[in-house]
């Protein structure tokens, strides 16, 4: 009776309305996907705003089964999202406000994946920063708001990029990339390019622009499910995907996507915050999708994208759940032995957790195992084997050392009945749960054998057992060290390396380095508002170059202006100098 009620109660809630549309929108997105991709089609609509002395603005719409399939994985994990926020958060006074705004963020992330133009790219490109501020200071804090401000300030350069990159691509006759890339070479597009990666790096948070992702977990965890998982994060991606042919393959990008990959992954074994740590294997995710991105497997790079969508968003849904019913404490040195209490919530997180290292027959085991190979297929570098193998292992590490804190060690928070309250909205949140776990256990094989064409891998014995042996013994001796004691602050090993763990676990300073530039420049920001606005400039530009003008003018309206003595006076002049002349 308790759950029927509150299920008509939801009925009538503005999140079941939204959610039920986009859930519906995805579907006929889903569908639209899968018969362009059997028929190989690609649809162009254009629509020209204005044509004023021979340039033409024209908003272009690209519709084929990449975009419509990614928009239909962004609106079927909103609609997830938005059921379960009515339960994460009820009672809240901003509700409607929550709702709206990642409404808003799925437009613009529409607005983005849809166009092949950078003009009406720049549209969702800044709506995607502008909105995912208002959610990472939704709960208007200094926290929220510090966080929000490297957030914004990071972002803001990447944007900047877009704009140049615009400006400069009115040279060669249109600002639509889709074609540009196909009829000038890379020589001719090389700013645009440099550009271009520059925007992706800022927005899929690759070094030296990571810290803003973990500052980032600040905002409610629904916002980190859908936007710090599966839509913003993967923008810049997605960028680089549309960029496939100019791009290549890049050394610089696999350089930074391999640093990113060991810094996070590194990093994520040295953090206590349950969000954190999940926003630093996001971020390691995504330097696995831009490492295979720089050797030109861009579909593999799409592939991982939604596979990884689908399992960090129940990720983060389980995390919050965890979080919500634990008085929102985050540590997991105080989540010990909670499969006791929910153990439905445990099995998904597990299981997306097993998706996340690459399981056997999960999702991710698909899209990594794609990725590793055809690493390993083409010509290697044997220092990015390497760093790529410990990049992989790394996800393994953090993650048996999440489960060794969550299950294995013991509960030292005070007991309390703080999940009572919960229980009674809890179906809210099970059923999104519930549904993405079905999701991202079939998509990964769903997707492997419906679009990656059948193929035979031929590598040899010692690199193609290497992944799956170094996984084995990794698990083996962290089980056999409890957990890795080697990132126990208690352990004689940590305190031996304190100085490099330190180092490693803020996440190579860049915490510290990343506000440094924004700050400087709006240090010069304000030294020229001193100096130039409110100067010099100030006396002799604006309002001081019309006061010296009004005085001016003045002087010469004196002269135009004659009374009767002025103009007796002028007469003697006259006069005088006559009589001097003669």
């Amino acid at each position: 009776m308790i759950i029927l009620f509150s299920l008509l109660k939801f009925f009538k809630s503005k999140s079941f309305m939204f959610s039920f549309m986009l859930a519906g929108l995805s579907m006929f997105s889903f569908f639209a996907s899968l018969k362009l991709y059997m028929c190989d089609l690609v649809i162009f609509i254009e629509w020209e705003l204005f044509y004023v002395s021979s340039v033409c603005l024209v908003y272009t719409i690209l519709l084929d089964w990449m975009s419509l399939s990614f928009i239909s994985v962004v609106m079927f994990i909103s609609s997830m999202v938005l059921i379960y926020s009515y339960s994460y958060l009820h009672g809240d006074i901003y509700f409607n406000r929550f709702i709206i705004l990642v409404y808003l963020f799925v437009v613009s992330m529409v607005f983005m994946v849809m166009s092949p133009n950078m003009i009406s790219i720049l549209l969702g490109w800044d709506g995607l920063g502008l909105v995912s501020y208002a959610l990472v200071i939704y709960y208007q804090n200094s926290k929220s708001s510090n966080a929000g401000m490297i957030t914004v300030l990071s972002n803001r350069i990447g944007d900047v990029a877009i704009l140049v990159s615009i400006s400069w691509m009115f040279n060669f006759g249109s600002w639509d990339f889709f074609y540009v890339q196909q009829v000038y070479s890379v020589l001719e597009l090389k700013l645009v390019l440099i550009l271009v990666i520059l925007a992706a790096m800022t927005k899929s948070a690759q070094i030296p622009f990571s810290a803003w992702l973990p500052a980032a977990m600040a905002a409610p965890t629904p916002v980190s499910s859908l936007v710090h998982s599966s839509t913003l994060v993967t923008a810049g991606v997605y960028l680089l995907i549309r960029f496939n042919e100019l791009l290549g393959v890049n050394f610089f990008l696999l350089l930074v996507a391999t640093l990113t990959l060991i810094m996070s992954g590194w990093g994520a074994n040295f953090e206590f915050d349950l969000k954190k740590i999940i926003a630093l294997s996001t971020l390691s995710q995504l330097g696995m999708m831009m490492l295979v991105l720089s050797i030109g497997l861009y579909e593999l790079a799409y592939f991982h994208l939604i596979s990884h969508a689908l399992f960090k968003s129940l990720l983060f849904l389980c995390a919050g759940f965890f979080i919500h019913s634990n008085l929102n404490c985050q540590d997991i040195r105080l989540m010990g032995k909670i499969y006791f209490s929910f153990p439905l919530t445990n099995l998904y997180f597990v299981g997306s957790s097993l998706s996340l290292c690459g399981f056997p027959f999960l999702s991710g085991f698909y899209s990594k195992d794609l990725i590793l190979e055809g690493y390993f297929f083409n010509t290697m570098n044997f220092f990015v084997y390497v760093l790529l193998f410990v990049g992989s292992m790394m996800t393994i590490m953090y993650s048996i050392r999440l489960f060794y804190y969550m299950y294995l060690k013991s509960f030292k928070a005070v007991k309390t009945n703080s999940c009572e309250d919960l229980s009674e909205l809890s179906i809210y949140m099970l059923i999104p749960m519930s549904v993405l776990f079905l999701f991202s256990l079939v998509v990964g094989a769903w997707f492997s054998w419906n679009f990656i064409p059948p193929m035979l891998v031929y590598l040899p014995s010692l690199v193609k057992f290497s992944v799956f042996s170094g996984m084995l013994f990794l698990t083996l001796i962290l089980f056999k060290l409890k957990g890795g004691l080697l990132f126990n602050p208690n352990s004689i090993a940590f305190k031996l390396s304190e100085g490099m763990n330190w180092f490693i676990g803020q996440m190579w300073f860049l915490p510290f380095f990343t506000p440094l530039l924004p700050m400087k420049t709006l240090g010069m920001g304000e030294s020229s508002h001193k100096y130039m606005d409110g100067g010099w400039l100030e006396f002799m530009g604006g309002q001081g170059g019309v006061s010296h003008l009004m005085a001016t003018a003045g002087m010469v309206d004196k002269w135009s202006f004659l009374s009767f003595k002025s103009f007796l006076f002028i007469m003697f002049l006259m006069m005088v100098s006559i009589g001097v002349m003669l």
